[in-house]
């Protein structure tokens, strides 16, 4: 989700553009006001991602919105009014194709009758508005509808997405909601997605961050590559340190990590501590770094490829892992090829 203001049409496509380099695929705007859902039709043209409108308790604003060009909308069918109202809404939305309808569920904002029936914001009364807020949609013949039900802690946001799955077949969007900062929502988001993902609970996801979207983008990558569930890319792994290491590994791993970032995958790349266990401890690596006193060694699988002084070391390892990338890439291409039907002779 953009966290710019959306009435500031360059300042969000400039987030969005970034967002875009960081492999997002949908992105959510909020829009809070008519100024804003006006905004939307500038940003839709110079942006190529989907992008959705964020609609809280006035109708006008969704239909405002997909005035403007909008690929989804993010409503809650309960608090924008009465029925004639959301009748206007799903009539817009299906004029434009069917247009896809998100209904959002939170702790944060249920019914008051839900919370009296249930004692709170539990797992059942989570469940119970989503399904509410289902029906309403389906009773007026909508069915282009994903649901999404969040809480900030894991235990309710993986009981209530269970409940709800008995009761309907509409894909979930999924996260952990008010999760935290950089570090900690990361560790929560990914604990929460990982046991979602493995109950088939998980169509599409955001890790929510106080932190810029580009890292809940980041988090969000490294999560499904490493569950298995995007394809590998540049994967780093680099050991904790110990006592014998004389360097800066954090730093060195750091540096890595960003000059690589732009690099094309699969490649698994290792950052150890000492020359003594590196190769052997990361011998699985396509291409490692063992870093020591005024230098290290760069190994390929385990064996020692050549040294690199302490002045050249971050350069060196650079430009070898850009190679091993470059020779991946063409066995790929190659493998492509082979696998490709002979074009017929005239």
């Amino acid at each position: 989700m953009t966290k710019t203001d959306t009435r500031d049409v360059k300042s969000t496509v400039s987030q969005i553009r970034r967002l875009e380099r960081a492999g997002v695929e949908i992105v959510r705007l909020a829009v809070p006001d008519r100024e804003a859902a006006a905004a939307l039709k500038a940003i839709r043209t110079q942006v190529r991602v989907p992008i959705v409108a964020d609609i809280h308790f006035d109708h006008r604003l969704a239909l405002a919105s997909i005035e403007a060009g909008v690929d989804g909308l993010r409503i809650n069918p309960g608090n924008i009014g009465p029925k004639r109202k959301i009748a206007e809404v799903v009539r817009a939305a299906r004029d434009r194709g069917g247009l896809p309808i998100r209904i959002g569920v939170n702790s944060g904002s249920l019914e008051k009758d839900l919370l009296a029936r249930f004692g709170g914001a539990s797992a059942e009364a989570l469940s119970e508005s989503a399904i509410r807020h289902i029906r309403i949609l389906e009773d007026l013949d909508f069915f282009e509808i994903k649901v999404s039900i969040k809480a900030s802690d894991i235990r309710r946001t993986l009981e209530a997405c269970r409940l709800l799955a008995r009761m309907t077949d509409c894909p979930f969007h999924a996260g952990i909601t008010e999760s935290g900062g950089l570090f900690a929502g990361s560790v929560k988001s990914s604990a929460g997605l990982a046991l979602l993902l493995r109950e088939g609970l998980v169509d599409t996801l955001r890790v929510s961050l106080t932190a810029p979207p580009e890292k809940e983008v980041e988090a969000g990558f490294l999560l499904l590559r490493d569950l298995g569930l995007r394809p590998p890319g540049v994967e780093l792994v680099s050991c904790p340190a110990c006592g014998r290491c004389e360097v800066d590994l954090a730093g060195i791993a750091s540096a890595v990590s960003r000059r690589l970032a732009c690099l094309k995958g699969p490649l698994k790349v290792a950052v150890m501590g000492c020359m003594v266990n590196g190769p052997g401890e990361a011998k699985e690596a396509d291409i490692g770094l063992a870093c020591g006193r005024g230098g290290g060694v760069i190994f390929r699988k385990g064996r020692i490829l050549r040294k690199a002084d302490g002045g050249r070391l971050l350069d060196a390892f650079v430009e070898a892992v850009q190679e091993a990338a470059a020779v991946t890439s063409s066995s790929e291409r190659s493998v492509k090829a082979a696998g490709r039907p002979r074009p017929a002779k005239n």
